[in-house]
């Protein structure tokens, strides 16, 4: 007997309100208007668009709030006591590994590949999958387990959790629209959810644009263009409301480079985008090695022992190892590379993949941009360049290592682009970008979300 998927409660009583309003004579006014007229039909089509992008960015909000907050708090514990952090982050981290499991499977990970597998099932056959890979009880899950696995100093970020949770509610708003209203198509209205969440996640509204047209190159979104981008603008502007207009890396210092020295951009690009695709590689390999045990029993003593692995880069080398590495993104570059020390980058590195390959929700966005900066940091202690210039290198690496994972080249040099507001670099950015690509293709021809994406899929199909 297949399992049929309920709507909670919270969403019945939205779908009724919208049915009684429709059945009201006004309502079926207005309803037969739109069918009519094909010009009122795309404008009510971006209705729930809007209502679910309003909808994402409170929710932002309220995880980067409740993130921050349970990294410092994870930080706090492992600051109790220097030996403290063997006990408390295998603890947690087998609690967060447990939570998803036996809550929702469907939320591990970064939930950027359950977002495009459920993209790829919207609209055929097996769409019914996508309610297996978006809802309200794997949004819930998500936000939790990261959480948790934060409190045990878990190296992981919010923004990839954010593009799945932001992927359900948009979910759950196209599933309450009732039979009869003008809908956008399904695959449009889930990307619009992962685009939308991309730009209150790191307050990027052109980087959410972006990832939406990298994203959709397969789809038509000639029609909805306007209400799309509209959604993810509305979105930022719902984060921006209570988190103010903010950068999400302030305003580093670049001066101009000469032409001269433009090889800095091609290296360091080439590099940070072949180490990204490395860094996938790695984590790949570390997800084929927990499946090889099947029992619950054995994927928890190896999760505690992973736990003691990151326990002891902790111990080591100090709550850099801790959280997204956004404060050592911010050393880097106000304060100098020459501040970073020469294993902040295996530490940032290994941390990602110890954390990651828990099991539990976490994602590896965040993680990549303070990889790459302390890459960049690394490779300037005996590159020679001069210092006026380390910044630009620095911000070329964050740009390299992200596409190195994402393949997404032009969304990483976009988001950095609006996280600094450098707008003078634009150039040498989109540069990084398209030699990062190049130079991850050495190591792998896909990225690591559309492997990951096919995981989620297989057993779908």
């Amino acid at each position: 007997m297949k399992k049929r998927f309920h709507l909670y409660s919270w969403e019945l009583w939205i779908y009724k309100c919208i049915r009684a309003a429709l059945k009201t004579a006004p309502g079926r006014v207005i309803q037969n208007k739109i069918l009519r007229n094909p010009d009122l039909r795309i404008p009510f089509q971006a209705i729930p668009l809007w209502i679910a992008s309003v909808l994402t960015g409170l929710v932002a909000v309220a995880y980067e709030k409740l993130f921050v907050l349970f990294e410092h708090f994870g930080k706090a514990i492992a600051g109790v006591s220097a030996w403290t952090v063997f006990l408390t982050t295998p603890l947690f981290f087998a609690i967060a590994w447990y939570v998803t499991v036996r809550l929702s499977p469907n939320a591990r990970g970064s939930g950027i590949p359950q977002l495009l597998a459920a993209v790829d099932l919207a609209g055929t056959s097996k769409q019914i999958g996508v309610q297996r890979l978006l809802n309200a009880r794997i949004g819930l899950v998500k936000i939790g387990s990261s959480l948790l696995l934060l409190l045990g100093g878990g190296a992981i970020g919010r923004e990839g959790p954010t593009l799945q949770v932001a992927g359900s509610v948009f979910e759950t708003v196209y599933r309450s629209i009732p039979a009869g209203w003008a809908k956008v198509s399904h695959r449009v209205m889930l990307i619009t959810g992962g685009a939308s969440g991309l730009a209150a996640a790191f307050n990027t509204p052109l980087g959410g644009i972006v990832y939406a047209l990298e994203e959709l190159t397969k789809s038509h979104i000639t029609r909805f263009r306007t209400a799309v981008f509209s959604a993810v603008i509305i979105a930022g502007m719902t984060a921006q409301v209570f988190l103010g207009s903010y950068l999400y890396l302030g305003y580093p210092k670049l001066i101009a480079l000469p032409l001269q020295m433009i090889w800095i951009i091609i290296i360091f690009a080439f590099l940070s985008g072949y180490l990204g695709a490395v860094f996938t590689q790695m984590l790949l390999w570390m997800g084929k090695l927990r499946d090889q045990y099947p029992q619950r029993k054995q994927q928890l003593a190896f999760v505690l022992l992973l736990g003691l692995f990151f326990a002891a880069i902790v111990f080591l080398s100090g709550e850099k190892a801790i959280g997204s590495g956004k404060p050592l993104i911010n050393q880097i570059l106000f304060e100098g590379a020459e501040t970073s020390h020469w294993y902040d980058f295996p530490v940032r590195l290994a941390g990602s993949v110890l954390s990651f390959s828990v099991g539990a929700a976490g994602g590896i966005f965040a993680t990549s941009l303070s990889s790459g900066a302390a890459l960049g940091a690394l490779l300037l202690q005996y590159a020679g360049i001069p210092q006026e210039h380390h910044n630009l290198a620095i911000l070329v690496c964050m740009i390299g290592f992200l596409t190195g994972v994402t393949r997404t080249p032009f969304t990483a040099a976009i988001l950095v682009l609006e996280m600094t507001d450098r707008h003078s670099a634009i150039f040498y950015f989109l540069l990084a970008g398209m030699i990062s690509h190049l130079g991850a293709g050495q190591v792998m021809t896909r990225s690591f979300y559309e492997i990951q994406k096919e995981a989620f899929l297989h057993p779908l199909r």
